[in-house]
């Protein structure tokens, strides 16, 4: 908690504030729901699902009352199907193509609908798919977030053993980690890791691959810091890697959030998005650093979870500054509209050009923009907490130096359309591959690359 602020709220009230944005549906809400849909052929909602999940067949089961054969459909087509229930953006994927393509004027909540299929399943403990028959072949996956758990489940329906390797002491990534919690609680994304490792794939926690050892002149000041911060309980070389699987699947995600590079970064009172939203994530909430006036920097997806997140933790004041306009904002225009009626204020065309310090030289008490509009204008900010979203960095050390795969200028993993990186037992997927994107989408990527080792390893 910051020295000079307190949260006026009460345990009661945050609680309140970090209630479900979006509240299961009741059984009669869910039977209304599924009888609005149509069942459309050639549904436009299966089309605009990355992991394209048959949206009209998992959503007439729940109106026959089958719903262990809905989240079968669910799960069929996405493993992570309570998560993405919860923190896909369905405005501008299935339901935006049910507004788009339908005569319906409001769409079906398709959203609501997944989330209250598979919760009933992850609740009731049925195992829904289960390991196929052994066929003697070994996977290594790097990584247990959204891409890492689609690959895994899939590998194990199709007989493969399967172990999954993870840095942190809890499986998910940022699905985890890094979701805002009036979205999804850790929960629900641990309880899919729990149902994938019920078809008998192996987690290693707190276990990293490679290691700074091997390569310590690369390691950077800023990568070096993060490593003892979070150090691992063991560390497994990526040649034992190689040696122990028939093949091998990266999905690390990005590294650290990226640095602004002006003076006073290093201030008490600048945290990065993704280390405030993890504490908050652990729901100790008078734990949470927090100041009274909040500056977050950046107009992204994170940005807006951590601006809202500081807003209904108790921050008087939080302004979300952006170097461009506001049509450039990354964000979603509903995560926008969410942070506006959160109270959020803006400051639009200002990039940060330092951080300002107290008397002492210690402790941050307001942040120094530079119009970006033409005119040049400086302004201060006075803040007592900054929070810095502007994107997270690709792990380049680790896929050159330890995985040795080649990468695109942008630092990405290069693949081809089976998720082959350059080294032929190698595959890649997820955030590491396209640079950030939905959980839907490493999901997808998760199943292409399952079955493209299996053809790989079969010769197919």
């Amino acid at each position: 908690m910051a020295d000079n602020y307190c949260s006026p709220l009460d345990i009661k009230q945050i609680e309140a504030n970090f209630a479900d944005i979006n509240p299961p549906l009741t059984p009669a809400e869910a039977m209304h729901e599924a009888n609005r849909c149509l069942y459309c052929y050639d549904a436009p909602c299966t089309r605009a699902c990355p992991t394209h999940i048959d949206v009209p067949s998992f959503i007439k089961k729940i109106a026959t009352g089958n719903l262990i054969g809905s989240a079968r459909v669910i799960f069929d087509a996405n493993p992570i199907g309570a998560t993405c229930a919860r923190v896909c953006p369905v405005e501008v994927l299935c339901e935006g193509a049910c507004v788009e393509k339908t005569l319906l004027q409001k769409p079906i909540e398709i959203g609501r609908l997944q989330r209250y299929a598979t919760d009933h399943a992850m609740t009731s403990e049925k195992q829904i798919f289960t390991k196929g028959e052994p066929n003697g072949r070994s996977v290594g996956i790097v990584g247990s977030g959204p891409a890492g758990l689609s690959c895994a489940a899939y590998l194990a329906r199709l007989g493969y053993d399967v172990t999954v390797y993870e840095r942190r002491e809890l499986p998910g990534g940022l699905d985890t980690y890094g979701m805002a919690e009036y979205k999804m609680p850790q929960s629900v994304s641990l309880a899919e890791a729990e149902h994938i490792a019920a078809m008998g794939v192996k987690f290693l926690l707190n276990t990293e691959i490679g290691g700074r050892s091997e390569t310590p002149a690369e390691v950077d000041e800023e990568e070096d810091r993060d490593h003892e911060e979070t150090s691992p309980a063991q560390v497994v070389s990526f040649a034992d890697l190689e040696t122990w699987h028939d093949a091998v699947f990266l999905a690390t995600g990005l590294g650290q959030t990226n640095m602004l590079n002006i003076p006073g970064e290093d201030l008490d009172g600048v945290y990065d998005a993704l280390t405030f939203i993890e504490q908050v994530k652990t729901r100790e909430w008078h734990e949470v650093p927090l100041g009274k006036t909040v500056a977050v920097i950046g107009a992204g997806n994170t940005a807006i979870d951590a601006a809202t997140q500081a807003k209904r933790l108790g921050a008087e004041r939080v302004i979300m500054i952006y170097r461009r306009k506001e049509s450039d904002a990354s964000a979603y225009d509903y995560e926008l509209e969410l942070a506006r009626q959160d109270g959020i204020e803006f400051i639009w065309q200002a990039a940060p050009i330092g951080i300002l310090a107290d008397s002492g030289n210690e402790k941050a008490v307001g942040v120094q923009l530079e119009k970006t509009d033409g005119t040049l204008e400086l302004m201060d900010v006075p803040c007592d907490m900054v929070i810095k979203a502007v994107g997270q960095q690709k792990m380049r050390r680790f896929y050159e130096t330890v995985a040795g795969v080649e990468l695109d200028e942008k630092g990405r993993v290069v693949v081809n359309d089976q998720m082959q990186t350059s080294r032929p037992n190698v595959f890649a997927g997820g955030d590491c591959v396209n640079g950030g994107a939905e959980a839907v989408d490493a999901a997808q990527m998760g199943k292409i690359a399952a079955h493209g080792i299996d053809a790989f390893l079969n010769g197919r």
